[in-house]
């Protein structure tokens, strides 16, 4: 009975820990022991060189609003070069780009089916831009976001910036949005772990680096977390800037969102186990604590969720706080189960929304380690339905 005791009690603090422990953790770090690290260089700094590489793929419906968002940020247009990398579109997607020749739009289109990550390696090197900035065809950029997004490079032990994505129109909080508290929380927990020192991963729709940093990576890489890994492993660090923001439309069904999830979650698992060296605290320190806590641990996460629940059903028959902790797991799954049918905007369809995004992601994650232990290594993508 101590036995199963003991893992009730491991499993619920592993579970709170990864959500709600790490974040309290990182704010009494900055708040009380380790000084922040932002930059404080002005902002009338040199503007750098900068390419900017939109990757894509049979993106005819929405690669021409794309070009044209780019071609309107604010930043001076000749220190700007705009790059599409098509994996091998079979539609009218480089034709469209085409058109914007005149522009000084570059295409570079290549042959065959070979994946984001292979394009990157073949695109990158061409880049005349001291700095990359990586995007995807279907999201669309603040006018601000370009010249928000570089400002932390003026510190020169930054080697990797990353903004941040809002899902939905501009003026409505959409469905995927109201992952609500969880984006909220990644927001927040890459902002302290940037005051630290260096952000974990970043946002695969905007993020940028220095070019002589990128290393080529291999075609099952997700570039947005094995980037800036290497980066980190490079000696650099990578913050967040809340400021640079970029507006992504919903994406697909929540079947095709949930493979989305499950596809991400896989290949990042990958990223982590071939990057595993960074998990040794007595070489990497501050950096090894944070990838295992803001990765790993969350990752083992529905491991936990299942200790949990068969050690509470075998002490549920003692009673008291055992058998109210059952009780409360139950009316939560409940809560998920039954969260489409809660009316939008009071505070229950909130709580069964979280509830709902919680077990959904714990579940893609599960579905993800499947997925990973049977070798899959999701090299190409498609573009969703929108």
């Amino acid at each position: 009975m101590i036995g199963i005791t003991a893992t009730f009690w491991v499993s619920l603090l592993a579970i709170s820990y990864a959500d709600i422990g790490y974040p309290a953790v990182l704010w009494l770090l900055v708040r009380f022991v380790v000084p922040g690290k932002r930059s404080d260089a002005g902002q009338g700094a040199h503007l750098p060189s900068v390419t900017m590489i939109i990757s894509a793929f049979n993106e005819e419906k929405v690669i021409g609003e794309k070009v044209e968002n780019a071609i309107s940020l604010d930043y001076p247009r000749e220190l700007l070069e705009i790059v599409i990398a098509s994996d091998g579109s079979s539609d009218r997607t480089c034709e469209i780009v085409s058109e914007y020749a005149s522009n000084g739009v570059v295409l570079r289109h290549h042959n065959g089916r070979t994946g984001k990550t292979a394009c990157l390696n073949r695109t990158v090197p061409l880049a005349t831009g001291s700095i990359v900035v990586f995007s995807d065809a279907n999201s669309t950029y603040d006018r601000g976001a370009l010249r928000a997004l570089l400002h932390p490079f003026q510190d020169s032990t930054v080697g990797f910036v990353t903004g941040w994505t809002r899902y939905g129109s501009r003026n409505e909080m959409s469905a995927a949005d109201a992952l609500g508290i969880y984006s909220k929380l990644e927001l927040r927990t890459k902002e302290l772990e940037s005051h630290l020192g260096s952000c974990i991963g970043a946002d695969g729709a905007i993020f940028a680096i220095r070019k002589e940093l990128y290393l080529p990576l291999k075609d099952y890489d997700i570039n947005d977390l094995v980037i800036p890994l290497s980066i980190n492993q490079q000696g650099y660090r990578g913050v967040l800037q809340p400021e640079a923001v970029c507006l992504e439309k919903d994406a697909g069904s929540p079947r095709e969102e949930f493979q989305r999830q499950v596809r991400i979650t896989s290949r990042t698992i990958r990223a982590i186990m071939n990057y595993r060296r960074l998990l040794n605290p007595f070489r990497f320190g501050l950096l090894s604590f944070e990838l295992f806590s803001h990765k790993l641990c969350r990752f083992l996460a529905p491991l936990f969720l299942v200790t949990l629940a068969v050690s509470n059903l075998l002490l549920a028959g003692s009673g008291g706080y055992f058998l109210a902790a059952l009780i409360a797991q139950g009316l939560f799954y409940v809560a998920a189960g039954t969260a489409a049918s809660v009316p939008n905007g009071g505070l229950l369809s909130r709580m069964a929304a979280t509830a709902r995004t919680f077990v959904v992601v714990n579940a893609a994650t599960a579905v993800a380690w499947v997925k990973y232990l049977q070798g899959e290594t999701y090299t190409t993508w498609s573009p969703t339905k929108r």
